[in-house]
């Protein structure tokens, strides 16, 4: 655990590795408003994904209520 905790604040820190570098395909889908469309539908995937292990958890829950 000490070790992955040392490499993500490695990474971090490194603004060669870090969030300073640049991605062409992500500048192109930018400037091309096609960004905003993937952000909608990951947006969605994990709303759905939520959505779903709420509702999992709530009848988890009604059944073992029920046998006790």
């Amino acid at each position: 655990m000490k070790k992955l905790l040392t490499f993500i604040w490695l990474i971090l820190l490194n603004p060669k590795v870090g969030f300073s570098q640049t991605v062409e395909m992500a500048d192109t889908m930018r400037s091309e408003g096609k960004i905003y469309v993937l952000v909608a539908i990951i947006l969605v995937i994990f709303s759905g994904l939520a959505l779903y292990l709420f509702r999992l958890d709530q009848k988890i829950s009604r059944l073992e209520k029920g046998q006790e």
